[in-house]
């Protein structure tokens, strides 16, 4: 149950805390101008369920909005306590949902001062509030919308949830098995083809790297002559100027180190200098022995490399690809050569799963059935408590061929509709093409009620669902929302007085301009102030004695609360 709201910086909303822990269940009206902001109440939480929210909804000049809102959990909502456990969250009976919104359109959302994902919140809601709104009566007239009303009153979620996967299952088999036969019909061409591909791969007999060392052999093979022509130069300079004279500068420091040993280590360094020299000729000459001068071998590694090149651009990019490639030829050839093995086996497993999606579908469908029986007569029962004694709500549920399995649909073989008729002697048709904007809001109201009692969501929030009645049609609407309070906290935003009548706790939305700004501020409203604001409701701003009297009339008479 919501037992307090608090909204900051949000459209023309200051600063709002709303207290609602007043009984366990209860109806909470808030009336007020249109335009005075009782849209925003709705607005609030529907950002706290993790809604989209505009930047504009932020107060000027601030920064950021808030809703938070507080929760009581009873033991039996299963569902919210798992969500709460699952993710870690500690609670004893309560839950805070607090969404802070950035001007920048980020948000963040915390649940008991834990920060958490939208994902998490929306699914905590969903499970906390149940909201109805002008918007959700279009719903009605959306026929694909039926068969969710349907499996939701039915329980048949979880059912519907294994059909789904078991059509998803049977959808991925029949594709596989669609692929292997288009693949069939070209096998041969298919084969032929990789055969190709595969045998020009071979016969280059690729080796991993090779393309880097032919391009490093090639531009030494291009330099081969400079290198040669340099090489060779410096050899000679270093044998005619140098290496005649090693062998006597090394004995004429021999004999010096021999005179003088303080000269002995200059006679070792000189003489090892001498040693390096040397062996730096005898490098020198290998270098240049070793230097190509084929030139048939430059031809070979231009054509190497050109025949790398056309590869790659069959292939792919790299000398890596063109070998993976080869490798996945190779190996659908090999699945070409068991392929009719294989469609033989999915024919077979496709044929087993089609079974067991058509008996799965088949069953699903009987329950519907079931269902839409009790439904059908559950809403007679609940549009008669809405003035509407003599209509009629019918639940028709189509099967589609299901002889023929692409008839299918991931929700089941039914095509679900809600049929009605208001008057007497006229045949029921779809709600879309006869019932008006008052009919639909009593047909929602009585849904509603249906499911309300059926879920474990213990707030339930009408918005204006009163559109398009009066008289008789709103007293009765009034009596069921009442009756709905007896088992839930609902909250109703209205414009008829014959509802907020009905209000065990009523709240005022009215505009102010404060210090030259105009501000939404919400009021609990005493038995005298309610007594004036039915008034308004009645006769607008031209108020009577006689309409006081009868706003009076109205809460003095309020009926008790029906026994739940």
């Amino acid at each position: 149950m919501l037992l307090e709201l608090r909204i900051e910086n949000m459209a023309l909303i200051d600063r709002l805390q709303l207290d609602l822990a007043v009984d366990n269940n209860g109806l909470a009206v808030f009336t007020g101008e249109t335009g005075a902001g009782k849209s925003i109440i709705l607005q609030g939480i529907h950002l706290l369920a993790g809604g989209r929210g505009a930047s504009s909804w932020i107060r000027s000049n601030c920064d950021k909005a808030v809703v938070e809102a507080l929760f009581s959990i009873r033991g039996d909502q299963a569902e919210v306590l798992a969500l709460l456990q699952d993710n870690g969250i500690d609670s004893v009976g309560e839950c805070i949902i607090r969404r802070v919104f950035f001007r920048n359109g980020r948000s963040r959302f915390y649940v008991n001062d834990r920060l958490v994902t939208a994902g998490l919140v929306g699914e905590l809601t969903e499970n906390l509030i149940n909201i109805a709104s002008q918007h959700d009566h279009q719903q009605l007239l959306v026929a694909r919308r039926h068969l969710d009303f349907l499996d939701n009153y039915g329980d048949l979620e979880d059912l519907r949830r294994e059909f789904t996967n078991l059509f998803t299952d049977w959808q991925n088999l029949v594709k596989r098995l669609t692929d292997l036969q288009h693949k069939e019909v070209d096998k041969e061409q298919r084969r032929d083809f990789l055969g190709y591909q595969l045998a020009e791969i071979e016969a280059a007999g690729l080796v991993p790297g090779e393309d880097v060392q032919l391009a490093e052999e090639r531009d030494l093979l291009k330099s081969s002559g400079i290198l040669a022509e340099l090489t060779g130069s410096s050899l000679q300079l270093l044998r005619n100027s140098m290496l005649d004279n090693l062998s006597e500068i090394r004995k004429n420091m021999e004999q010096a180190s021999s005179l003088d040993r303080h000269v002995s280590e200059l006679a070792e360094r000189i003489s090892s200098a001498c040693y390096e020299v040397e062996d730096l000729e005898l490098a020198l000459r290998d270098y240049l022995q070793s230097l190509p001068n084929d030139s048939s071998r430059m031809a070979a590694v231009t054509e190497r490399l050109s025949l790398i090149k056309q590869l790659q651009r069959k292939y792919g990019p790299g000398l890596e690809d063109i070998i993976e490639y080869g490798s996945r030829a190779a190996e659908e050839l090999a699945s070409l050569d068991s392929m009719e093995k294989e469609i033989v086996r999915l024919e077979k497993e496709v044929a087993e799963k089609s079974r067991e999606v058509y008996a799965a579908a088949r069953k699903l469908s009987a329950r519907r059935k079931k269902v839409g029986k009790r439904l059908s007569a559950a809403m007679q029962e609940e549009l008669a408590d809405l003035s509407f004694p003599q209509a009629v709500f019918e639940v028709s549920i189509v099967v589609r061929d299901d002889a023929d399995m692409t008839s299918l649909q991931a929700t089941g073989m039914d095509q679900v509709e809600f049929l009605f008729s208001a008057n007497p002697g006229e045949p029921v048709k779809p709600l879309a093409r006869i019932a008006s904007g008052g009919e639909l809001s009593r047909l929602m109201l009585a849904m509603k009620c249906l499911l309300a009692r059926r879920d474990q969501v213990e707030t339930v929030i009408f918005d204006e669902v009163d559109a398009g009645i009066g008289g008789k049609a709103a007293e009765a609407v009034a009596r069921k929302i009442q009756e709905l309070s007896s088992h839930h906290q609902v909250l109703c935003i209205t414009h008829l007085p014959q509802i907020a009548a009905w209000a065990d706790e009523h709240f005022m939305v009215a505009k102010h301009v404060v210090d030259s700004r105009t501000v939404s501020t919400i009021n609990r409203l005493q038995v005298e102030d309610r007594v004036m604001e039915l008034a308004r409701m009645l006769a607008g701003e031209n108020l009577t004695d006689q309409t006081i009297a009868y706003a009076r009339e109205l809460v003095e008479i309020r009926p008790s609360r029906p026994v739940s």
